[in-house]
């Protein structure tokens, strides 16, 4: 596979990749409109259809918490071209550790929308198998799925490398893997983003950092964080940093599609700074009207990656308003189904949480259980319904 040279190892402050302007016509960058043009309009379709269903779900799963069905919900709307550009370039082969916002990215890797809410409704811990669709489970601590990337990056790159001597004797191949980690703009100050790029470029880890910047860590600002774009921090570490309009899904696509033909080419890490906006609140208990402007919102809505992408299609003639009408049938679909699977999910057996503490039984868990049980039976004794 062709490594293609990038210009440095970082970006000017004021470059950004951008295929596709807020108004639906196409720009130009050399070094990506490659794959720009080889995108079909089938694979265009299936972008917007991938972004109009996540935001659908995420609605809906906005909804059931207000209506006290969901403990918490992490909207991403306004960040469906980050998700589903980068998520679309990945190969089966790839694994993927997201945060806990990448709902799109999930859907794309085959999870269920209503096992991402099992988390969210309080009956898992996870809701499905990482191995079974490449994709980790969701990381609430911040920035600590970035060093579980890179360690897994590692491990991918060993094993590679004795499946390669394996394969030479053998005369078969092995598919190249790559990682991409995801975090935002907050987790960036985290020192554990750091050491997981130190490790990354010293040992030339085939791993992918794509930043979903949104402009809030929360309710402080970006300029708060960082006086430059990010993907500039990629050149302390040797590495390359590319910024790109995170509400372009052609450019996301181009981007990251090229990132991840580095990291599978042996050429080691990328940076990636996908510049969007989350056009929600941070999570469903905070209020963003406390800390940032209408004028601000505005802006960016203005910026929407949905509509930008509809223009395009329509503009070209591969999307007519049957197809349209099609999908918002679709996302009503899928909207009915996401409540009905909440709405049945059971809670499990309390026992279940101290059974999984260990591998193996515990005399100390085993005496919280006990103690657990006698106060469970103290109600049943006074007659109070459970």
């Amino acid at each position: 596979m062709a490594v293609v040279e990038m210009p440095g190892n970082g970006v000017d402050d004021a470059s950004m990749v951008q295929l596709l302007a807020p108004d639906g016509s196409r720009g130009q960058d050399p070094r990506f409109d490659a794959y720009a043009q080889a995108l079909s309009p089938e694979t265009l379709r299936g972008f917007y259809r991938d972004m109009a269903l996540a935001r659908r779900f995420d609605q809906e799963a906005t909804a059931l918490q207000r209506q006290g069905e969901l403990a918490l919900w992490v909207p991403a709307i306004g960040q469906e071209a980050a998700q589903v550009g980068s998520a679309r370039a990945g190969a089966s082969q790839d694994y993927f550790f997201p945060t806990y916002r990448e709902h799109a990215i999930a859907m794309i890797r085959g999870i269920g929308p209503e096992k991402l809410l099992k988390l969210f409704r309080g009956v898992s811990h996870g809701g499905w198998n990482p191995k079974e669709h490449g994709f980790h489970l969701y990381t609430l601590v911040l920035a600590a799925q970035t060093l579980h990337a890179v360690g897994y990056a590692m491990g991918i790159q060993r094993d590679q490398a004795k499946s390669a001597q394996a394969g030479a004797d053998s005369g078969s191949q092995q598919e190249p893997a790559a990682v991409i980690a995801y975090f935002g703009d907050g987790a960036s100050s985290e020192g554990d983003v750091h050491e997981s790029m130190v490790f990354a470029a010293s040992f030339k880890a085939p791993v992918v950092f794509f930043c979903q910047n949104n402009q809030w860590a929360i309710s402080v600002p970006f300029e708060v964080q960082s006086k430059v774009p990010l993907a500039n921090r990629a050149a302390g570490y040797g590495f390359p940093g590319i910024r790109v309009d995170g509400n372009d899904v052609l450019a996301v696509h181009a981007v990251t599609s090229w990132a991840l033909e580095q990291a599978r080419a042996d050429a080691g890490p990328v940076l990636i700074e996908a510049v969007t906006y989350r056009l929600g609140a941070h999570t469903t208990a905070d209020d963003p009207t406390k800390y940032r402007g209408s004028a601000e919102e505005q802006l960016w809505a203005g910026r929407d990656p949905l509509p930008r992408l509809e223009k395009l299609l329509r503009a070209e003639g591969s999307a007519d308003d049957e197809f349209f009408a099609q999908l918002t049938a679709d996302g009503e679909a899928l909207a009915t189904s996401v409540r009905a699977a909440v709405l049945a999910m059971e809670m499990p057996d309390i026992r279940s949480s101290f059974a999984h503490v260990y591998a193996e039984q515990h005399p100390l868990v085993a005496e919280e259980l006990a103690w657990w049980e006698q106060y469970e039976a103290g109600f049943e004794s006074e007659g109070v319904q459970k």
